[in-house]
């Protein structure tokens, strides 16, 4: 368990509900996860418990290999070469029908490995079909970055062309690769209708189409976005679907993008057994103080925080580098270059701590972090999941503390 000096692990006293803050000014939605936590722990300690009964839940066992996948050898090689030999199970599942060109819906949380999962069997479809085109949709300009990488990692010597459409950076060099027939178009709701509606992208001209975090898209008001989208497709298409949650506003996009497909959830639960959560009780003392006190420790080598507000987030930068933390910044008001060099630098360890808002925070995926801190609290249960999960990601420890009081 992790403990704080003077400080009690948990409150039990809260209820994990939304709550408004501030007089005279508009509410403010929060989620304070101390019920949750204490609840997780009291599981835990029943689970700790010796027993005689035996476990009927049973995990899914991975049936193949990457090299078993019916993928040209061009590609096994490039995926061999990326250190890739066991799938996990969204990619043992998924994969297969993809291949076969069926239509797939996966459930899955982050980090499950769902990139690659739409990615392999993609490339080898333009392997073998060099006419065919995909254009992937993801909700944040990060997660664009992401997927993008991810595509040149596993298709490096293979000659695939991409390019990726954000906003945050000039939109002329998008343009000039995109009159280049790229195999592979990623990008953002905002700038990929941008780029439609100066005629210089054609939606229905793609043959494979993929939809990535749709929950978080809706979440970031991209409904009306992804609806005009969806609309100028290609009524034959291989369409493929993945959101972390099926929510009826999730289910209402996905009746008008995908029909009749494999559905497919690995998502056994909300958050990783790998994941230590637990609450820090300010009691009055000065938040910063209490915040330095803990990235003082030793156990605590990369650290992301979280605040509510784009000024909270720059105010504490200024906070923690003024006492010489090596600290970055990522937030809706940072250039694209900005955020890309942050991310980057807290990547290679150059900066051990990173502070972001949760518009920024989707498509963060560095799987060394050990600590996640909500220095304020998420505005819902779903963003204090989508937090946490930043750590204790392939298979490692992680830890996740939350500011209460």
């Amino acid at each position: 368990m992790y403990r704080q000096r003077n400080t009690r692990p948990y409150g039990g006293r809260r209820n994990p509900r939304f709550s408004g803050r501030g007089q005279g000014r508009a509410t403010v939605r929060t989620f304070d996860p101390s019920s949750i936590i204490a609840s997780l722990k009291e599981n835990r300690s029943r689970m700790d418990a010796p027993s005689n009964g035996e476990s009927i839940s049973k995990e899914y066992e991975v049936k193949n290999k990457f090299s078993d996948f019916a993928v040209v050898d061009r590609l096994k090689d490039a995926i061999l070469r990326r250190g890739y030999d066991i799938p996990t199970p969204i990619q043992d599942q998924t994969i297969p029908h993809i291949l076969n060109g069926r239509d797939v819906v996966g459930i899955a949380n982050t980090g499950t490995g769902k990139t690659a999962a739409f990615l392999i069997p993609l490339i080898n479809k333009v392997l073998k079909n060099g006419n065919s085109r995909t254009l992937i949709i993801a909700p944040t300009r990060e997660l664009a970055v992401q997927i993008e990488s991810e595509l040149k990692l596993l298709s490096e010597g293979l000659g695939i062309s991409s390019v990726i459409c954000i906003g945050g950076v000039s939109i002329r060099p998008q343009i000039n690769r995109l009159s280049q027939k790229p195999k592979f178009v990623i990008g953002t709701p905002g700038r990929l209708l941008d780029l439609a509606n100066q005629r210089k992208l054609d939606f229905s001209r793609f043959e494979s189409i993929v939809l990535d975090e749709v929950d978080r898209m809706l979440d970031m008001g991209f409904i009306t976005d992804i609806d005009k989208i969806i609309s100028s497709l290609p009524r034959v298409r291989q369409s493929l679907f993945f959101s972390a949650t099926l929510d009826p506003k999730v289910q209402n996009v996905m009746g008008k993008f995908i029909v009749n497909p494999v559905m497919i959830s690995v998502k056994t639960a909300d958050t990783s057994g790998n994941v230590e959560q637990d609450i820090i009780e300010l009691r009055g003392r000065n938040k910063t103080d209490v915040l330095c006190d803990l990235l003082d420790q030793k156990e605590v080598t990369k650290t992301l925080i979280f605040t509510r507000t784009k000024r909270g987030a720059d105010r504490l930068h200024k906070d923690l580098s003024r006492i010489n933390f090596q600290v970055g910044v990522l937030h809706g008001n940072k250039s694209q270059n900005q955020r890309q060099r942050a991310l980057t630098a807290f990547k290679k360890g150059e900066l051990n701590v990173l502070i972001a808002t949760d518009v920024a925070s989707r498509g963060i995926d560095v799987r060394d972090i050990t600590h996640v801190i909500n220095h304020d609290l998420p505005e819902s249960y779903d963003a204090y999941i989508h937090r946490i999960g930043r750590t204790g990601r392939a298979d490692k420890k992680g830890v996740a503390l939350t500011f209460v009081g």
